[in-house]
């Protein structure tokens, strides 16, 4: 069983967001004894029919007295959450441990009859689930009565395994709440249907207000009001600054209480003192999302981040509401007062931002408390740091930026976590003539993520490619979880600094991204996906009238994944008949300086209708200025010819090759360099090869005792575990646990596991001895582990020769390698306490013979909490 502490705290860990199925924000956390008076209004807003379920039969309220001490519990034995709608709660979930059977809960759910068929049932279930099984509860009981249809409903739907006792008035459930498939399955499909909805009001918003509209152009708040309405939207644009009548064209108004309704979307570009109240108001509105354009949020130096410091955890603020409006408001001001005085200042500043508040002025909020602010007031929040929003598709046509490089229409989406870095984005974007359907620069991204966008681009039928320029992840399994849903269907091209690159190279191998190192290469990766397929496979022919590009060509396609192809007789015989006497016909095919635009069509239908051949990189470097548009238009010929198979080109110091490789909806991407052109067709191949495996699944693993090996580690503290316990662990897996000395048959490698900060468990495998300590030959993955994982991890060494024969002899027991690294992952997906395991030697014995591990060292991390029963 879990280990819990001595003297449980309030549990910081469980404040989460969260969406209903209409797609509402809202805000979860535990109950705290200053919750009291909201538990009373809560409890007094309930109708008799919702205390008759609540209670199983008809009930006199409770006095004041008796409902307030509900507020207080211990977060271990007793444990309550709340869902928040701004200050209020609305939804309340609350277990009881069963004293005589500590791994029993009885679970209670009352949800406010306003907001009784908006989902907050099935979205406290998954919570207070998670919750008590990092407590050690394995079963939640509930009693329901039988006219309760919405929480029946809930129950049956959620995917966990439920049990119900014999038909009658009331009907008892038996809740197990180990996370099956099922269950995961349905809380994905429940929240992608959740945050598509919640983000539309992002994206397809019918009206916009800018608040910190500005009269002078060049500014941030006048160039979005501008771009708004240059760029078409259909909807209304509302400006608002206290001291304008008109904005760039446009009606303005003093507040967002005055305007003529609610509007869906808020751009905020204000002193960052006054976003707090500008947001306030807009949660008194009714707005549904906002963006939050200013900086100043723990990103400006010093005096920002002693901001954020300053504020601390957000329990010990009021999360939310009118509480955390005045708790930012000025002294002596209301939160009203606060936030139309610091609009005003700042609506006909030239700047953005201050670098930090001024004197007298409130000291600006941290971005979580905003982003906690905004959900329980049922918002959406981009940003802070942000340079807006863009929808280029018919319906929206929304240019919510101050940027003053607008993309062309397209095919390709884009996040960014960088406010500055999303300018230089959409400069380039518009220089390569690479059209956007979408780009949301997220800026801090303390509410929507890079996870919620995949989730809106994913069914986007305007979107084909997805890019993503990420920084760092807010939840590396669910981007996982979702990346492995979207990428066999939509290329996901991400760029990441990564100072931990062994597990973000894992993350992103396992989930079908591609991974690039520069935004050119992002690009450049973009630019071949989003205008031809990827290649079936990863030869390649090689077209050239120069020599020299052509062996850097060659030696870049090697160092890419891709081999230059062997041409069939049948394709060299036809380039024969069609080129110069000096031409070379083997690949790379030279078609030497004399070459015409006819030679080019020729030898480039001939070497895509070669089955040997997935895809063609065609050089050109020009020796008279009036042929490369002809080339261009014999290339285009002979790609619309064999559509199947993508063309590639690199037009050596050719300028405006672009425009010529362009014929309607068929473009030819062409590179500055040939071995740009490679690195892309090289990432292109690697994806289909990727999306062409059969998707992995985390197999039931028999021969697990998951029970008694919590049992075996309750009484343990941090640190390491006694040699006897880790042994008893293991087998508790099925894991085979030998004494074994001396080298034997088989060869020696070693299964390791490092708790990394972000990503979770990572598991590590390598050969022993040189091939690891010299060679850095490890293959990592992160769990949990599907086949496919274990399959590839394996493979992928260096040294996986050695392993399946090819080399030295009979190799060794593959199916049982695979089978103990999903065992040690399924370990430490059930065991959260394992903080670091190292198994070496693991003996690997050949075919048939299985494997073994013959020392194993595992260490305990410090407890969030310890057994109090």
């Amino acid at each position: 069983m879990t280990r819990h502490p001595e003297s449980p705290e309030y549990p910081e860990d469980l404040e989460q967001p969260g969406l209903v199925r209409t797609g509402r924000s809202t805000f979860i956390r535990p109950i705290r004894p200053d919750d009291a008076d909201r538990l009373v209004d809560f409890v007094g807003r309930l109708s008799r029919a919702t205390l008759a379920f609540r209670s199983l039969g008809p009930v006199v309220r409770a006095r004041d007295e008796v409902i307030r001490r509900g507020a207080h519990v211990d977060y271990l034995n007793e444990l309550a959450l709340v869902a928040l709608a701004g200050d209020e709660i609305v939804g309340l979930v609350r277990y009881l441990r069963d004293a005589e059977r500590p791994d029993h809960a009885e679970v209670t759910f009352t949800i406010r009859d306003d907001h009784q068929s908006e989902g907050f049932g099935r979205l406290l279930l998954e919570h207070i689930a998670a919750a008590a099984r990092d407590r050690g509860i394995r079963v939640l009981e509930a009693d329901l009565l039988t006219d309760n249809v919405r929480m029946i409903n809930v129950f049956l739907g959620s995917g966990y395994r439920v049990e119900t006792g014999p038909p009658g008035q009331i009907l008892h459930f038996d809740i197990a709440i180990d996370p099956q498939a099922e269950a995961v399955a349905r809380a994905e499909r429940r929240e992608h249907t959740a945050v598509r909805r919640s983000l539309r009001p992002l994206l397809e918003p019918r009206s916009v207000a800018v608040v910190g509209a500005n009269r002078s152009p060049l500014t941030i708040g006048h160039e979005i009001v501008a771009n708004l309405l240059r760029g078409g939207f259909p909807g209304s644009v509302f400006p608002v600054n206290p001291h304008a009548d008109e904005i760039a064209g446009a009606r303005a108004y003093p507040s967002i209480r005055e305007l003529p309704e609610p509007p869906d979307l808020v751009l905020v570009a204000v002193r960052a003192e006054a976003v707090a109240g500008v947001v306030r108001e807009c949660a008194e509105a009714g707005v549904k999302a906002v963006v939050v354009v200013s900086t100043g949020f723990g990103e400006t130096g010093p005096d920002g981040r002693a901001a954020e410091l300053e504020l601390g955890p957000v329990p010990k603020m009021a999360p939310a509401g009118r509480r955390l409006a005045r708790t930012l408001a000025a002294p002596g001001e209301s939160p009203s007062t606060s936030s139309t005085r610091a609009s005003a200042q700042h609506a006909e500043s030239t700047h953005q931002t201050a670098p930090g508040p001024p004197s007298g002025r409130t000291t600006p909020p941290s971005a979580q408390a905003l982003a906690r602010f905004a959900r329980a007031s049922g918002m959406r929040l981009v940003g802070p740091n942000c340079m807006g929003v863009v929808n280029t598709s018919s319906g929206a046509r929304l240019a919510a930026t101050f940027s003053p490089a607008l993309p062309a229409p397209g095919r390709v989406a884009m996040s960014s976590q960088s406010g500055p870095l999303g300018l230089t984005v959409l400069d380039l974007a518009r220089r390569l003539r690479l059209g956007f359907s979408g780009f949301v620069s997220v800026g801090h991204s303390v509410d929507v993520s890079t996870n919620d966008l995949l989730q809106w681009w994913d069914e986007d039928p305007g979107t084909s490619v997805i890019l993503l320029h990420v920084e760092h992840f807010g939840d590396p399994r669910r981007f996982a979880r979702i990346a492995r849903r979207v990428a066999p269907r939509k290329p996901i091209v991400a760029v990441h600094p990564g100072h931990a690159d062994t597990a973000v190279d894992s993350l992103f191998a396992q989930s079908g991204v591609i991974r690039t190192r520069s935004l050119q290469e992002l690009f450049d990766v973009a630019l071949l996906l989003s205008h031809q397929p990827p290649p079936l496979g990863n030869r390649v022919a090689v077209l050239t009238n120069a020599g020299g590009p052509a062996a850097l060509t060659v030696g870049a396609c090697a160092a890419s994944g891709l081999r230059v192809a062997s041409l069939g007789d049948r394709t060299r015989q036809t380039l024969r008949s069609v080129l110069a006497p000096q031409a070379e016909v083997a690949n790379p095919v030279d078609l030497t300086p004399t070459a015409t635009a006819a030679h080019y069509r020729q030898a480039l239908d001939a070497v895509l209708a070669d089955d040997e051949v997935d895809a063609a990189i065609v050089l050109f470097m020009p020796p008279l200025a009036d042929k490369a548009d002809e080339v261009a238009s014999a290339i285009l010929d002979a790609a619309s010819a064999q559509p199947s198979k993508p063309v590639v080109t690199s037009f050596l110091g050719g300028a405006g090759v672009a425009d010529l490789l362009r014929r309607g909806e068929l473009v030819v991407p062409t590179y500055a360099f040939p071995e740009s052109a490679a690195a892309s067709l090289g990432h292109a191949a690697a994806y289909e090869a990727w999306r062409s495996r059969p998707a992995g699944f985390v197999p039931d693993l028999d021969g697990i005792d998951t029970e008694r090996a919590r049992a075996l580690l309750a009484g343990l503290s941090a640190g390491s575990v006694p040699a006897s316990v880790a042994r008893e662990l293991l087998e508790c897996y099925g894991i085979d646990v030998r004494d074994e000395t001396g080298s034997g048959s088989g060869r020696d490698a070693f299964l390791r596991v490092d708790a990394d900060p972000v990503f979770g468990p990572v598991v590590a495998f390598g050969l022993t001895g040189d091939y690891a300590d010299l060679m850095a030959d490890v293959a990592y993955r992160v769990t949990p582990l599907s086949d496919r994982d274990a399959r590839e991890m394996i493979r992928s060494l260096r040294a996986a020769p050695l392993l399946d024969g090819r080399v030295g002899g009979r190799g060794v027991d593959l199916a049982a390698l695979e089978e103990t690294v999903l065992r040690i992952s399924a370990m430490v997906e059930d065991l959260p306490e394992i903080e670091a395991m190292d198994l070496r030697p693991v003996r690997l014995a050949p075919p048939g013979e299985g494997v073994a591990v013959t020392r194993a060292e595992i260490r305990l991390c410090e407890p969030k909490s310890r057994e109090a029963i």
